[in-house]
């Protein structure tokens, strides 16, 4: 087996085809996160970014792509910006994970959405989550009865509020695959603003994931391409999503909804309208990913699996490595599983995202007033 590490955007069209027949090939690998093109515009905007190619005798077996940092420490690619990775292999590639990773150049690799059962990752599993989706592959209509026996008073209450959006605020309007780059602004401020009103890291303050974003909502081809939705109340959007898709798998990415609506749950609203869009429009299924919000309960109809682990090779940065991260890892774990700790949690964010904002207000006036002195 050889393993050559090259950057992702200097892999060859035959390489790239490759990927492409091995992602198709297996259904566990049929999700936007594991594509070529995600890979490839990843590079263009980090230099970290690293694919292993894997060898044998019959030609590429495997491709691995991961992020290698300071030290030799690796990630998945993308990070905390994505819900799945993994080796994009033959199903029955076993490889040597240590040697894989002394092949990268890496002294650890920590994972936690990672393609669950890959036998190369199996033996470092330590834990395997859950990932809901909403599958149509029985049709949109089978989909709502299975919503409806999760929850009959939810569906119920979802429905009225919108009506009530419509009746209030105008005619709704649901938009599937707009083009449109400021419709992706609007969106993309309401999740700025989520981040911060919640206690969160806003990611768009990044510029760098802001280009990749709107970098992926360019992307149209029929393997792989970014879909904006958008939920609109008369001619004003109230509620709309961002995601990536594969030719049969849409993955959630950044849902967000105008406030000034929070009354009407225009997000649910927005999820129910969008999955009937992604029905209609030919995919299979809307991966939600794993943990976090109590909707994805109510709104799934089947699982996925991911799993979380660490593989290391013996060396100093690895014994810091697993210092610094395995504690967290598993206080994050605790409170994911237990919905009371998530909901405390929640709103200790939520608590310090209004004093960060009440802050900010009483601070700005004195900024204006010394920036007017200033001029």
């Amino acid at each position: 087996m050889n393993i050559q590490v090259v950057r992702p955007g200097d892999l060859g069209e035959p390489e790239r085809a490759r990927w492409r027949e091995l992602q198709k090939a297996d259904p566990s690998l049929d999700n936007p996160f594991l594509s070529v093109e995600f890979a490839v515009a990843m590079d263009r905007l980090r230099d970290y970014v690293r694919v292993a190619v894997i060898s044998d005798g019959a030609g590429i077996a495997g491709f691995f792509p991961y992020e290698r940092h300071s030290f030799g420490i690796g990630k998945p690619l993308g990070g905390f910006l994505t819900t799945c990775h993994g080796l994009i292999a033959t199903p029955e590639l076993e490889l040597d994970a240590k040697a894989l990773l002394r092949a990268c150049k890496l002294s650890v690799f920590d994972f936690d959405h990672l393609v669950a059962g890959q036998p190369t990752f199996a033996p470092y599993e330590q834990d395997v989550r859950p990932a809901p989706v909403m599958d149509f592959t029985s049709g949109f209509e089978a989909w709502i009865d299975q919503v409806k026996a999760n929850s009959p008073k939810n569906l119920k209450t979802v429905r009225y509020k919108e009506r009530k959006l419509g009746r209030d605020q105008g005619e709704l309007r649901f938009a599937w695959a707009s083009p449109d780059p400021e419709v992706l602004r609007t969106l993309l401020a309401w999740k700025s603003d989520q981040y911060r009103r919640t206690g969160r890291v806003d990611r768009f303050a990044q510029p760098w994931i802001v280009e990749l974003t709107e970098m992926m909502h360019a992307e149209k081809s029929a393997d792989f391409g970014g879909v904006l939705t958008m939920l609109y109340a008369g001619d004003v959007p109230v509620a709309g999503h961002f995601g990536l898709r594969t030719a049969t798998t849409l993955v959630g990415w950044f849902p967000a909804y105008d406030t000034e609506f929070a009354r009407y749950s225009p997000g649910i609203v927005h999820h129910l309208q969008m999955a009937e869009a992604a029905a209609n429009d030919g995919l299979h299924m809307v991966d939600m990913g794993k943990g976090g919000k109590e909707y994805k309960d109510w709104l799934k109809s089947g699982v996925l699996y991911v799993a979380e682990g660490r593989i290391s090779r013996p060396s100093a940065t690895a014994a810091v490595h697993w210092i610094g991260r395995t504690p967290f890892n598993k206080a994050r774990t605790i409170v994911m599983d237990r919905p009371s700790l998530y909901k405390a949690a929640d709103r200790v964010l939520k608590g310090f995202g209004r004093v960060r904002t009440s802050v900010q207000q009483q601070e700005s006036p004195n900024v204006v007033k010394e920036a007017s002195g200033a001029s």
